[in-house]
């Protein structure tokens, strides 16, 4: 039996057994929200060749009498042409640059006479509206570095040098079991003394949204046999199997038996927070995990946000750990204290000129569903904290990106 820990020793057991997943070819179209997992170099300069950074003329040092146009040059067309002695060259923004021109002479600049010729209100200087060939990158050199989270931007940069399939960090696959003769799916009707699932959708969100593949193994019930050729079919499809119920003291509390049985090694058993004090995490020789989360809706969500989230964050290569992300705010509401367990309150956010303040919904107790699912950031009370006052600080953990409608109702 593991003791109880504090918050941060709880995490630094389980850090000590985080690398991340193995390598895998991913298309680029389906690598977003992904981490890179080598480094990539470039394949071509950027811009490939000497283009125009304006619409306008391309000339050869300050023309003092007007110049006639010789031609046009655009976006496409292959570089390769010389600007002949005494003329001009209208050229589009990306166009090659001609040889013999020194500099690009926007349009705003530029007046047209009744015979063709282009005169000039300005000169400009050497190299001015030109962007020279591999300014941004030369060919093989360093592009993106290992450990890079693929955003939008990032894929952008990717495809405009040409690569298909990028390494990525893979993904551990998760399965889902969920305990209680109580249960019941949540499209059943529940007979008296029955609940339905809310476990079950939320872990497959939360799970989901980070981009894992996540199985539902059903309901197990109370019984040790049951539980254990359950947890053993999930295991066998998954790399991370996350139950709910049965890690408490009970007579039916089955779990840590069954991974003992399992010859899985506890780490956790008892963490020091509120609500979530009972969470079991587990690890087996062929680096199969199981987070057993609590019953209690409450339980789940902060156990899973705290602990189990950023655990799936690091296998895929993320950097994350206990609190990690933490933001600085103020209370818009006063805040309740804490005994000797740190506590943690489902809360929504606001910006206000510049600052995050933060509004709690202290739930009625770790079965209060409704409080915590309205919850778009976790607020944290250190153990042994007095009740806090309207602007006092405060620590917040968001759960949502807050622009998305997650502001204060």
């Amino acid at each position: 039996m593991v003791a109880m820990l504090s918050p941060q020793d709880a995490w630094n057991r389980l850090e000590a057994h985080l690398q991340p997943c193995a390598t895998e070819l991913l298309a680029r179209r389906r690598a977003l929200g992904r981490v890179l997992a080598a480094p990539v170099r470039a394949t071509l300069d950027v811009p490939a060749a000497d283009v125009s950074a304006m619409d306008g003329f391309a000339v050869a040092g300050p023309p003092g009498e007007p110049l006639p146009v010789a031609g046009r040059i655009v976006a496409g067309d292959a570089p390769g042409r010389v600007l002949a002695v005494g003329t001009a060259l209208r050229i589009m923004t990306g166009a090659p640059i001609p040889a013999g021109a020194d500099r690009v002479l926007p349009v705003e600049v530029a007046k047209l006479d009744d015979q063709g010729r282009v005169l000039f209100s300005t000169g400009g200087e050497p190299g001015d509206h030109i962007r020279r060939r591999g300014e941004i990158v030369r060919a093989g050199a360093p592009l993106v570095a290992a450990g890079t989270w693929l955003t939008p931007g990032t894929l952008a940069v990717l495809a405009t040098h040409g690569l298909g399939e990028l390494p990525v960090v893979g993904l551990p696959r998760v399965a889902v079991l969920v305990t209680g003769d109580e249960v019941v799916p949540p499209d059943q009707q529940p007979a008296p003394g029955q609940l339905r699932d809310s476990h079950g959708d939320f872990l497959l969100a939360a799970v989901g949204e980070l981009g894992h593949t996540v199985v539902h193994h059903g309901i197990a019930p109370d019984d040790p046999a049951a539980l254990r050729d359950r947890m053993v079919a999930a295991l066998a499809e998954s790399d991370i199997l996350l139950t709910t119920g049965g890690v408490s003291m009970g007579e039916l509390d089955h779990v840590e038996t069954v991974l003992a049985e399992l010859d899985f090694e506890a780490l956790v058993t008892a963490v020091a927070v509120q609500p979530g004090k009972p969470f079991v995490a587990a690890r087996r020789a062929d680096g199969k995990w199981v987070f057993g989360l609590p019953g209690n809706p409450a339980s789940v969500m902060v156990s899973f946000w705290l602990f189990v989230r950023p655990v799936l964050r690091r296998l895929a290569g993320s950097p994350d750990g206990f609190w990690h992300g933490a933001l600085a705010a103020r209370l818009a509401a006063a805040a309740p204290g804490a005994g000797p367990r740190d506590r943690f309150l489902p809360a929504s956010v606001q910006t206000l000129a510049g600052e995050l303040w933060v509004t709690p919904h202290p739930p009625r107790g770790s079965h209060d569903l409704d409080a915590y699912g309205r919850g778009t950031a976790l607020l944290r009370i250190p153990a042994g904290a007095v009740p806090a006052a309207v602007g006092a600080a405060c620590e917040i953990l968001p759960l949502v990106d807050w622009r998305l409608g997650g502001g204060v109702p």
